[in-house]
Order: C-alpha cells, then structure tokens, then sequence
C-alpha cells in the first residue's frame, strides 16, 4: 500500500536540539541545589517528556512527585523558553528530504513527546517553508509515546492507516511507539542514540542519511 504519510519524531531527527536541552535542565539543576551533568550525558535522557527528563535528571525513580521536582521543571520551562533555539539546528539534508516529499505528493507530521508549545514553535521557526500536514507535541489528553494514543489521533485527523504511514525516529522510545500503532518504522542513526538501541527496539530500517528515508517509501 502507498504510504501517504512520513511521521517525524523531532528531537533527534529532525533538529539536533540536545545541548540546548542540556542547558536549560541544568540551569533548574543548579537553581535548586542540585548537581548538573556533561551535555553529553543528556543523549540517555531526553526522549520520554519533560517529566521523565526531569527524573533522571535529578537521580531519582521515574515518576516521582515532589515539591523540589515541581520547581525543577518550573525554572526549566521558564529557562528553555527564551533558549529552545540557542543552539538547536535542522540535521543537514532534513530540509532537502522535506522537499523530495512535497515532490512526491507524499505529506508529513511531526509528533513529538517534547511540549506542543516547543514543538509548534520549532517546527516553524526552523523549518519556515515546509508544509507539515499535522504538528504536534504533548499535550494533557494523550500520554507521552511509546503509547500510540497520540499516533493514532493523528491518523484519523490526517485519516491514513497505520500500512499507509512510515515512523521516523532516532530513539527506542520512537521504535515501540511505531510497533504499538503498527507502523514500520526507520531508525536514523544521526540522532542522540545507536543503531544497535534502536536495531533491538525493532527498527524495520536504519537510515544512515535523511536521503534514505526516500528508500522506504511504499509506491503502491
């Protein structure tokens, strides 16, 4: 079957936006007392929302509540919104590979754990001339991926099937989302995690360049 729609994780692979991520986390870190880290070591953290972000950042389980974690995220938010774009980039050839879909009549979406605010904002401040079908963040009615409540509104908003749709992303997270919506799925190997995570999440290909995603694309 056709695919009809190209899903984009953001963070990872469509932009590089994890020193940026790095900061702003360790900005609320260091307001609160708290130890920060190498910029590096955020590759293994983001890709789960802020909450989980937040979590693993300050070293304790996953899913805690506390009075010192709301202010964490309070001063991150507070941080990242006048620095989400400091450093955040477009990878090289994600814009050409935009315009390789839009000639090919091929749509595309963006859905990411990353808040909707941050995520709209993004996506047309850097990529001002791309015609994205669907742009969406988290957002309170759906829970962040791997669950496919989130995917699947956007399918029946764009009213494609899951055989008719390709799922972009650079992490495992991205990889079980796709699997749970039962969407094949291609890992990028440029973005914050390896190819051997994403090949044991159950990556259907591994694109090594944003050009080879074109490879995977169903024509009928």
């Amino acid at each position: 079957m056709k695919t009809k729609l190209v899903i984009f994780d953001l963070d990872g692979t469509l932009v590089n936006s994890l020193y940026d991520l790095a900061d702003a986390v360790n900005y609320a870190l260091a307001k609160n007392g708290l130890p920060t880290h190498e910029r590096e070591k955020y590759r293994f953290m983001v890709g789960n929302g802020r909450s989980v972000l937040a979590d693993r950042a300050m070293m304790i389980p996953e899913g805690s509540d506390s009075e010192l974690k709301r202010a964490v995220l309070a001063d991150y938010d507070h941080y990242y919104g006048g620095h989400y774009k400091d450093n955040t980039r477009p990878y090289e050839g994600t814009a050409e590979l935009l315009k390789a879909l839009d000639e090919r009549g091929v749509g595309y979406c963006v859905l990411s754990n990353k808040p909707d605010f941050f995520t709209k904002a993004i996506i047309s401040e850097l990529f001002p001339g791309s015609d994205f079908a669907y742009v969406m963040g988290k957002r309170d009615e759906f829970p962040t991926k791997p669950d496919p409540a989130s995917v699947n509104a956007v399918m029946r908003e764009l009213s494609v099937t899951a055989e008719e749709c390709l799922y972009i992303g650079d992490s495992n997270v991205d990889m079980k989302t796709a699997a749970n919506a039962g969407i094949e799925s291609v890992g990028v190997s440029w973005g914050f995690r390896s190819v051997e995570e994403l090949e044991a999440a159950g990556a259907s290909h591994i694109a090594d360049v944003p050009g080879d995603i074109l490879k995977y694309l169903k024509e009928q």
